[in-house]
């Protein structure tokens, strides 16, 4: 029984398998000084000016993607959401994507939770960052690396 399940796998999901396990080390958080050059000044637009601390914020993504063209993504903020203290936007952005801001989200107290689910495109293997701006004016973030078998955004796609 097993013998017939293995057999059914293809090369390329085994070998998709082995690297993701080889790769699971590499998405964890980095801090905020290792930021992709490209996405430094984006992130300081996003918050005022400044670079965000790392911590409160979630992101959770597969570290190995089979396509681009639709990667699962979610953002968790670690906030009460009331009047006197709550996440305004959550930023997305990608370090190889051509456009490199993927998403902003705007939100209040009125959203309950800090939380965020969708889906993005990414043009290879690439960090994602995710910053959480508050009502305080401070601003948070993490980051991830993902693992891309198939890009999608690229040129003549």
């Amino acid at each position: 029984m097993i013998y017939a399940q293995l057999s059914r796998l293809s090369r390329r999901h085994v070998l998709a398998g082995l690297l993701g396990c080889l790769l699971v080390p590499l998405g964890k958080a980095r801090s905020a000084d290792a930021l992709p050059e490209k996405l430094v000044p984006l992130i300081r637009q996003a918050t005022g000016g400044m670079l965000p601390q790392v911590g409160r914020v979630s992101l959770i993504l597969p570290t190995l993607a089979e396509s681009g063209h639709s990667v699962r993504l979610r953002v968790r903020v670690e906030s009460p959401m009331t009047p006197q203290a709550h996440v305004r936007h959550i930023h997305i952005f990608s370090e190889k994507n051509p456009r490199p801001v993927i998403a902003r989200f705007s939100l209040g107290p009125q959203a309950g939770r800090a939380e965020v689910h969708t889906r993005i495109r990414l043009a290879g293997t690439q960090q994602v960052v995710a910053v959480a701006v508050m009502n305080d004016g401070t601003a948070w973030m993490a980051s991830a690396e993902v693992v891309v078998t198939a890009a999608a955004c690229v040129e003549g796609s």
